[in-house]
């Protein structure tokens, strides 16, 4: 079986450690404090493209060489790995299962990210959207992931954060899916996962365990 698993906000609480190094930022240049829930609004949980939080910044007298620096780094040496995760990843390849994250990004700090924390050492490997041209909820990407793992992307179940990108790209390849959720309520209608899970070790350790059945339809709604 091939698992595929998100980095941000799925093994990594991504927003999080972004909070904590953009309130470094602010403090370190004498910006409010007060900002610091305007900038993660801003930057959508890494959703907005880079050059408009680095306008958003530059707009509030934020020194550009400074912004760049920040905007580069996006907290990824201030990300951590949850034991409960690490070990239900160990668990995972101690049973055969080839784990593999795959994530949108740059690979300079999603790798950073992936490194600083010690996913490199439970995980079998990482594809990166730049790395390969292609980002989720691409096909291409999920592909790379599989061929990287050396299984077939028809054994994959992915385990993501995001509707579209994750459990989309999912289910438009056939593939079973786990939705981390976050505390939200499943709002497609076009799609659902087979599985939602509030936590993501639990989420790592049922997937494609036939003692955990895929939802019905009415549960993932």
């Amino acid at each position: 079986m091939l698992l595929l698993l998100d980095l941000d906000n799925t093994l990594i609480d991504r927003d999080a450690a972004f909070r904590a190094a953009a309130a470094a930022f602010l403090a370190e240049h004498g910006l409010a404090a007060d900002d610091l829930d305007w900038l993660m609004a801003v930057d959508a949980s890494g959703y907005t493209p880079r050059d408009e939080v680095a306008a958003a910044l530059a707009g509030r007298g934020a020194p550009a060489a400074a912004v760049e620096r920040f905007l580069g780094n996006g907290g990824a040496d201030r990300v951590s790995l949850a034991e409960p995760v690490r070990a239900a990843l160990a668990d995972a390849r101690a049973e055969g299962r080839a784990t593999v994250i795959v994530t949108n990004g740059r690979v300079d700090q999603q790798t950073a990210k992936i490194r600083n924390c010690g996913l490199d050492q439970v995980v079998d490997g990482w594809v990166v959207s730049e790395s390969v041209g292609h980002k989720k909820p691409s096909p291409e990407i999920f592909r790379a992931a599989a061929a990287m793992a050396g299984r077939p992307l028809s054994s994959g179940w992915m385990i993501g954060d995001s509707a579209h990108a994750d459990i989309g790209g999912a289910c438009a390849l056939g593939l079973r899916s786990t939705w981390i959720s976050l505390g939200r309520t499943w709002a497609e209608t076009a799609f659902h996962p087979s599985h939602i899970e509030a936590d993501v070790a639990d989420a790592i350790r049922r997937a494609g365990h036939p003692r955990f059945p895929a939802l019905r339809r009415g549960l993932a709604d």
